[in-house]
């Protein structure tokens, strides 16, 4: 069979190196540039894109099996962004498992370390998956030779951009200036000639045009297919685009792009906080706007993963996460259970199921819709809309209260009472920090969110972490910079 050559630096697990044979794994119906350049069939077409959400998949050894130290046995997201933060601490009980995490913890990580080398590898796989399916998709006689309808065709295309969106935002909010590769590389003077930084603007700035693309093919429907709505769909692009806008400060585009999101009338915030997250819930609540579909007992696998560690002892909140809810607040047992040591977010469920379970059926959320209204409440903050903004952290906090617990208890009177009226942009600023920690814990915001706002360094170090200002970005791993000879140049300070 063959395969297309890259070099590590580019597109994650180089696929021409002997000695990661042991190590590297191949998805099952992975198209490839062959199937690409002979006839492709319905199948090959499907199967292009269908391989490319493998990638956000919190399930096991996806691209190794049980590589710890390069961080290839799960997505690294609760790594680099909740390990990393003040939220979350390795384990419950602090041993030497897994050094590397404690690194990052710390910040004395290097460009060896692996948290990087995985995040890296998972997207631009991702990416090279998606640039054949995307190249295969936009073939101007696809449909007559598969026999694909239109329809079907540009919702499968809506799907690859908005993807590739979704990983080069990953990449470019981690790492700043990326390879741009956005065809797939079949020769190995291809490989290093796209080896190269692009500025990250150029990468936002393709990321957005993408997503314009992803937005018009998608179908006017809350999911893409009604029989998998798992699918990307119209409202996870115009999100993503929202959120670009937000990361970019592009304020006024963010409430445009919002308040489009919102009049499409798909979403809207659950009655109970946890609905997002319960297993028994999954696509039949409001808020979920994207998600990956994990299911127990499917070959190959694509069960939940990350509740496997969840059983080793991974993953604890910090005390000072814990401290930051309010007296009563629901949210806090229904992000992790304390006592009984159960992260019931990332479990779904109340009750410690699916803790120790590599193959759990309960979804990996990315984007829900409370998350997006505090992107508009900031923007608004930032244009001088403030009462707006306001009344979106109140509708927040109105929810949060007015969530009964697991046992159907209400929090009692006085419980969140909603922030006063405020013209002061800082006071308005300093809430939407303190709503965002609580309402998305553990949902992989948290350090992304520091580091844009440009306060990671001084919250870090108030917290005794050693964060430097080159830990703004985290370093190109060192493998890949080694592959491309030099042409691949390392982020400052590492």
């Amino acid at each position: 069979m063959k395969k297309i050559l890259y070099i590590s630096a580019v597109i994650g697990l180089a696929t021409f190196t002997s000695c990661k044979k042991q190590l590297t794994t191949e998805a099952v119906g992975l198209t490839t540039l062959e199937q690409v350049n002979a006839t492709p069939t319905l199948g090959t077409v499907e199967n292009s894109v269908n391989s490319s959400y493998q990638l956000l998949s919190n399930r096991l050894n996806i691209l190794a099996q049980w590589d710890w130290a390069n961080g290839l046995v799960f997505q690294n997201d609760l790594v680099l962004q909740d390990i990393a933060s003040d939220d979350l601490e390795k384990k419950w009980n602090p041993d030497g498992d897994q050094p590397w995490m404690d690194d990052i913890n710390n910040f004395t990580f290097t460009s060896t370390n692996g948290g990087p080398n995985g995040l890296w590898k998972y997207d631009y796989e991702g990416i090279k998956r998606l640039n054949i399916a995307i190249e295969l998709l936009t073939k101007p006689d696809i449909e007559a030779i598969t026999g694909i309808t239109a329809a079907r065709k540009n919702q499968l295309l809506g799907e690859a951009y908005f993807l590739r969106s979704y990983y080069y935002f990953s990449l470019v909010t981690n790492f700043g200036d990326v390879p741009l590769i956005l065809k797939p590389v079949s020769t190995y003077q291809e490989a290093f000639e796209v080896a190269v930084k692009a500025d990250k603007n150029a990468v936002w700035d393709k990321i957005k045009s993408d997503l314009t693309l992803a937005k018009g093919l998608l179908p006017n429907a809350k999911y893409s297919s009604a029989t998998e709505r798992w699918r990307a769909n119209k409202g996870s692009a115009i999100a993503l685009l929202a959120k670009s806008a937000l990361y970019t400060e592009k304020w006024a585009d963010v409430v445009t792009n919002v308040n489009e999101l919102q009049a499409l009338g798909f979403y809207s915030l659950n009655a109970n906080y946890f609905d997002s997250f319960n297993q028994t819930k999954e696509f039949a609540e409001n808020e979920v706007i994207f998600c990956y579909d994990h299911q127990s007992n499917q070959n190959p696998l694509k069960g939940n993963g990350i509740c496997a560690p969840l059983g080793w002892g991974f993953f604890a909140p910090s005390t000072d996460f814990l401290n930051a809810f309010e007296a009563n607040d629901p949210r806090k047992l229904y992000t992790v259970d304390a006592p009984n040591q159960n992260v019931n977010k990332l479990l779904g469920s109340t009750n410690g199921s699916n803790k120790g379970n590599d193959d759990a059926a309960n979804n990996k959320i990315y984007i829900r819709y409370a998350d997006v209204l505090l992107w508009k409440a900031e923007a608004q903050n930032e244009l001088g809309q403030y009462a707006d903004a306001v009344s979106i952290i109140n509708q927040i906090r109105t929810r949060a209260r007015t969530s009964a617990s697991a046992a159907g208890v209400l929090p009692p009177a006085g419980t969140l009472p909603n922030r006063s009226a405020s013209t002061n942009k800082e006071e308005i600023k300093n809430w939407l920090i303190s709503e965002r920690r609580v309402e998305l814990g553990f949902e992989s915001q948290r350090m992304l969110d520091l580091k844009r706002w440009k306060i990671a360094k001084t919250v870090m170090t108030s917290k005794g972490k050693n964060f430097q200002d080159k830990h703004y970005l985290y370093p190109i791993p060192q493998g890949e910079v080694d592959a491309s000879a030099g042409t691949l140049k390392q982020n400052p300070g590492y």
